[in-house]
């Protein structure tokens, strides 16, 4: 997880407290607040795991290029390299 989406996590968390004290203590504005804080933390974060999936899916382009690249040239080296792209686009795409 990176660290933008565990800073909103906590920041989401601390809305969500936030509300919750609000509601308890019959704040309405503080309510507001910490359901507005929320909201943010929970688009950005939303964001965040978009781009990590973009990130994943072109490292997973790139390694099957390389590994048909590799494979029609005789190049190990780069079909090897390959694999290791796609696997690691695998893995973005997972978190």
């Amino acid at each position: 997880m990176s660290t933008s989406r565990i800073a909103n996590s906590v920041k989401s968390a601390l809305g969500g407290a936030k509300k919750t004290v609000g509601s308890a203590l019959g704040n309405e504005s503080m309510q507001a607040s910490g359901k507005i804080q929320q909201a943010e933390a929970q688009g950005a974060n939303l964001a965040a795991r978009a781009e990590q999936q973009a990130k994943g899916v072109a490292h997973n382009v790139k390694g099957a290029a390389q590994r048909t690249v590799g494979a029609a040239t005789g190049n190990k080296s780069m079909e090897a390299e390959g694999h290791v792209n796609s696997a690691r686009g695998d893995a973005e795409r997972k978190i």
